[in-house]
């Protein structure tokens, strides 16, 4: 059975919608079919989980939990829990990208109608298997969701500022301004919950799971439907052969489930605020470095665990994908560490992370052969790149870097290991077309002399050069498929808004683009079907071979 595989990298919510994003309903299962078409047995997406107002799937409220604006009202409503009506009324015209809080807004009404329906239904069995099954990061996912809304709306109503300045009291030392502080308080950050809720006195937490029981059910009903549908999506792309690749950022937001409900598994101080959160020191993306203010592990206390937290997680996400992609793989050889409060990265350092110990038990659990993917890219030491041979795992290339002055770059496909996935672009890269229409003349005559071409159709020419490759696995973002320019790009690092927007039209998904991916797939040997699963050849009969079977 061949290795060699290649896929398409498209995260759910830019598929096309008639809610104002991208879901698991029909358009899913449609672009299923077009991967079919063209060959391909991989789909690449970002983070399932929930995402922060903007629509990063980097920036997450749980490291478990699904994204409900992924949850599907046409499923919804096969479900008996809509009405054709209900889906009318919130209907939203297709957009040149998508607008995350018209999505809320179409989306969350809905969402909230197809509880209050559910809930007067009986209870399905596999509702309170799902409940039972997933109840170690599910109860206070649903609590923490619960006690946020429920702060948020109380604050958003005072009209004094009592509250807020005893909030303050309690911050005093914190290198936090007062905007800042007053930012946690007012978006509920859990820090600002009351304190023996903060501090999860076992009293405190009984009594808000009895006051917010009813809301507690609804995210629990809301993490239900995701899971309902996203295991509807994934049997149907394994059953036509097609791999699900997904995503795991190495750290969790600050505001979350994961650090509220785990504090001693972070670098917390005794108030529970980070004494230090993680970015990366200046590179080709930011020259200030990247400032993520995700808080540090405390790598102790996950050793002491076996690393439970981190093996429930790894665990959890493979029942949803086939293959797991862990973004900025080198935190676990050392974390940039910046102090709290810091305005930007510059000033951090490397701080030791125990990767050895953790895949070693990994192994233990999943088997030597991880399906892991190390995103490896940036500063990478020959540490970093000892421990991913160690664990085992393919690292990744990007066409995009390969080009310019030096001509041993380690991006440049005749250096590749087959170990190895390459791609044109990811998320965070312009499109193709977008990048060499900045590129410098250095780069582009550079990949003009490589590929002995003329710059007039650079994606397709970097897709066939992925394709052609000896990496193992090659994955093209459908921007690329689709030859699409600069204003498509789903992110740009290092910038707040704008961002995770891009939304297509099955219609600028010309049949050419099929045929130009199967035929280029097969060309380079990728996709092949094993040969006890290829159709049994007919030998055609001759006058000759007639005879020989009579006799």
């Amino acid at each position: 059975m061949t290795k060699r595989k290649s896929g398409v990298l498209l995260h759910p919510t830019s598929l096309p919608s008639s809610f104002g994003v991208g879901d698991l309903g029909q358009a899913a299962y449609t672009f299923i079919d077009k991967l079919e078409a063209a060959g391909q047995t991989l789909w690449q997406v970002l983070p399932l989980v929930p995402t922060d107002n903007g629509g990063s799937p980097y920036c997450s409220c749980s490291a478990f939990a699904g994204n409900v604006l992924l949850i599907s009202p046409e499923k919804l409503m096969e479900d008996g829990l809509l009405t054709a009506e209900d889906l009318q009324a919130a209907y939203v015209a297709p957009a040149a990208r998508v607008d995350y809080s018209k999505a809320r807004d179409a989306k969350l009404p809905l969402l909230e109608k197809a509880y209050q329906n559910f809930k007067t239904a009986e209870t399905p069995a596999d509702y309170t298997a799902f409940c039972e099954k997933n109840a170690y990061w599910l109860e206070d996912y649903a609590l923490y969701l619960s006690l946020k809304n429920h702060f948020r709306t109380l604050r958003a109503a005072e009209e004094s500022s009592e509250n807020f300045d005893a909030f303050l009291a309690e911050c005093e030392g914190v290198p936090l301004t007062e905007t800042q502080l007053k930012e946690y308080y007012v978006g509920a950050n859990w820090v600002s919950f009351p304190k023996a809720i903060r501090k999860r006195n076992v009293m405190t937490l009984k009594k808000w799971k009895r006051e917010l029981a009813e809301a507690i059910e609804k995210e629990c009903f809301l993490q239900f439907a995701f899971h309902k549908q996203w295991q509807a999506v994934k049997a149907y792309a394994n059953k036509k052969g097609i791999s699900i690749i997904g995503d795991a950022p190495i750290f969790v937001a600050y505001d979350s489930a994961d650090v509220w409900a785990n504090q001693k598994l972070f670098r917390l101080d005794s108030k529970g605020f980070p004494t230090c959160v993680t970015g990366v020191p200046p590179d080709y993306f930011s020259e200030t470095g990247q400032l993520w203010g995700n808080p540090h592990y405390d790598w102790k206390q996950h050793e002491k665990t076996d690393f439970a937290w981190w093996t429930s997680r790894v665990e959890k996400t493979l029942e949803d994908v086939d293959i797991l992609r862990i973004d900025h793989f080198r935190g676990f050889e050392a974390c940039w560490e910046v102090a709290f409060g810091a305005e930007d990265a510059r000033g951090g350092k490397w701080v030791k992370a125990p990767g050895e110990k953790f895949f070693t038990l990994l192994k233990e659990k999943l088997g030597d052969d991880l399906p892991l993917i190390a995103e490896d890219l940036g500063i990478i030491t020959e540490e970093v790149a000892a421990l991913r041979a160690f664990a085992g795992l393919p690292g990744m290339r990007i066409l995009q870097f390969a080009f310019g002055q030096d001509k041993n770059n380690a991006y440049l496909p005749h250096s590749y290991d087959k170990n190895t996935v390459v791609y044109t672009g990811t998320h965070d890269n312009d499109t193709t077309k977008g990048w060499y229409e900045t590129a410098t003349e250095a780069e582009k005559d550079h990949y003009r002399r490589y590929l002995n071409a003329d710059g007039s159709n650079v994606a397709w020419d970097f897709i066939r050069l992925a394709l052609s490759s000896p990496a193992d696995l090659a994955i093209i973002p459908l921007q690329d498929v689709l030859a699409l320019g600069t204003e498509h790009r789903m992110n740009i690092p290092g910038t707040a808004t704008g961002n995770w927007g891009f939304s297509f039209s099955f219609d600028q998904w010309w049949d050419g683009f099929t045929d130009g991916l199967k035929y280029t797939s097969e060309l380079f040997g990728r996709n092949q079907k094993p040969v006890s699963e290829k159709e049994p050849e007919i030998e055609e009969k001759t006058e000759e071979t007639a005879s020989e079977e009579q006799a």
